[in-house]
């Protein structure tokens, strides 16, 4: 019986991973990037790894034994026939949103996007990978070739079918006070559709900008997404990273964020987990210079049978490094929330000041959630916490609210939506905030 499950798990990575062998190269621009090379080394490391189960301690609570199940294909075109009057973030104020590119099934699709050249400055670019100016292409290179030595399954499939991006050029000392939105659309195929969205975002010195990564689904589509996001914050740069995961309840997400910051730069990341049926985010930061600022703060509502897991990493290198981290679960039903959360200080960073607070609320008897926030420090001289807490709706606050009129059902909305919004009101962007309340909401 254990035979047949492991060659199922490698004929699953097996099949997949040839499908990306057959995808074409988006055009004859991707040779400059070394694309090829890159493909091929990730897809000899994924014919040579394993699936990973809940034996493996990096998984254990997140169980992908029913991927395993669905005959999955890799999608091959652009499919932007689309309408996305259902899909994009109802914000009616322009200048919230106005640089809007779409990505279908992983494919850039122009048609759908908005880029208004008028509003943006000379040199900055936000585009695909294909028509990243030249004068980029080097540093372009050099981010992609990161992915040459991998170490983690699901981000070398991602490479082995890397034919498009998402691509944010924010050269040095450039403001760009207009967000960007990257919204990454999969639609319904003949068959379950796997998709493998990748997004650079690269901050040269000085820069600042604001992004905000969005995953939703097409109709009722069974799918899995395999994402991939490198963001470069380079030396006194600021990059603002709002990530919505809002897919929907047939999808399967296992998103990876690598963030490299240098010397005094600043990164913030509101990452919002609220689709799927089972999703994964990992979260790797790595300071590498001294001063450096990471502002992390997440939000997973899980409802039905949702299995929603966080696994995040700060990596400290360097002295004078901060952190403040705060994460939130709200779960009811029978959904099960997962927060592994690591800071780790080697010896190097002193004089680090890092703070972790995991806060979960249980709505349901049957939810569930595992916290682990996880402090390895090698340095001597340090200023570091973390914490977690689990807690139900409060019997006096209902009491207090119904007292006031509110029937029940009003009450517990109103406390829900008090306990999101300690990270919902921290979003850069009013619009999305307003409408991510309505979506927590309106999933009880």
């Amino acid at each position: 019986m254990i035979n047949t499950q492991v060659a199922t798990r490698e004929m699953f990575l097996a099949d997949l991973v040839n499908q990306c062998g057959k995808l074409d190269v988006a055009n004859s621009n991707s040779s400059a990037y070394g694309l090829q090379d890159l493909r091929d080394a990730a897809t000899e490391y994924v014919l040579a790894a394993s699936f990973p189960t809940v034996r493996d301690e990096e998984w254990r609570f997140t169980d992908l034994s029913p991927v395993l199940q669905v005959p999955f294909r890799i999608a091959q075109s652009n499919q932007s026939t689309v309408k996305l009057a259902d899909i994009i973030m109802p914000v009616k104020n322009r200048d919230d949103l106005p640089l809007r590119l779409v990505f279908v099934n992983g494919f850039y699709a122009p048609d759908l996007s908005t880029v208004d050249g008028s509003v943006l400055p000379l040199d900055f670019y936000a585009g695909n990978l294909s028509n990243v100016p030249e004068k980029y292409r080097s540093r372009i290179t050099d981010v992609l070739s990161q992915h040459k030595q991998q170490t983690e399954v699901f981000t070398a499939l991602n490479t082995a079918g890397l034919v498009d991006a998402a691509v944010v050029f924010v050269p040095a000392n450039m403001s760009i006070d207009l967000p960007i939105h990257l919204l990454f659309l999969t639609a319904p195929g003949a068959s379950p559709t796997m998709c493998q969205p990748h997004c650079l975002i690269i901050a040269e010195a000085g820069s600042k900008v604001t992004v905000v990564e969005d995953y939703a689904t097409i109709g009722n589509v069974s799918a899995f997404t395999n994402a991939v996001t490198d963001v470069v914050v380079a030396e006194n740069a600021t990059v603002n990273h709002v990530r919505l995961q809002r897919e929907g309840l047939n999808v399967v997400h296992v998103g990876k964020s690598a963030i490299g910051q240098s010397r005094n730069s600043s990164y913030t990341c509101h990452a919002i987990s609220l689709g799927g049926k089972i999703s994964r985010h990992n979260l790797e930061v790595f300071q590498h210079g001294e001063g450096t600022e990471t502002n992390l703060n997440g939000l997973t509502v899980a409802f039905g049978e949702q299995l929603a897991d966080t696994h995040s990493l700060i990596d400290f290198n360097h002295p004078h490094g901060t952190s403040r981290q705060l994460h939130k679960c709200i779960v009811g039903n029978k959904a099960r929330a997962v927060f592994n959360g690591k800071v780790f200080v080697r010896k190097a960073a002193q004089l680090t000041d890092a703070g972790q607070l995991s806060r979960n609320l249980l709505l349901s008897p049957r939810a569930r959630v595992d916290t682990k926030p996880q402090l390895e420090i090698v340095a001597d001289n340090v200023k570091c916490s973390h914490g977690a807490t689990v807690s139900q709706l409060e019997d006096d606050e209902l009491f207090y609210l119904q007292s006031r009129g509110l029937d029940l059902d009003r009450s517990r909305y109103l406390l829900i939506d008090a306990f999101a919004a300690e990270i919902l009101n921290l979003l850069p962007i009013v619009g999305v905030a307003k409408m991510l309340s309505t979506c927590v909401a309106v999933q009880e």
